[in-house]
């Protein structure tokens, strides 16, 4: 009984050891004087959004693309004024980094995601 029970502890232990999540995490800095509102996020198969980002202010959020398509950045700068930014290609089973550097009026990635 007890090489029974220690078996299926090895094997249980060795699956769970075996097994990650590949996420790709995004961070948003706002890198102006002013702080920026409504930044929504769109990747392959899902979205997420922050309602303000302060100036100076980062944002971070783990991704899990499952599907190809750009990552597009819209937000919308002190004045009112909205803004779109279509960034870098994500693939199902990325993982890594994409920083989104905001100012009032763009944006600019950098990307550092590999596929497995």
């Amino acid at each position: 009984m007890k090489a029974a029970t220690r078996t299926l502890l090895f094997v249980t232990l060795t699956v769970l050891v075996g097994c990650r999540s590949r996420v790709v995490n995004i961070k948003l800095i706002n890198t102006s004087q002013k702080p920026l509102s409504i930044i929504v996020v769109d990747y392959p198969t899902a979205t997420f959004g922050v309602d303000k980002l302060e100036s100076g202010a980062t944002y971070q959020y783990a991704i899990k693309p499952l599907g190809t398509g750009p990552l597009n950045v819209q937000f919308t700068d002190a004045d009112g004024h909205n803004h779109t930014y279509t960034g870098p290609a994500l693939h199902k089973n990325d993982e890594g980094s994409v920083t989104v550097q905001l100012t009032q009026n763009a944006a600019s990635a950098q990307s550092s995601v590999s596929q497995p």
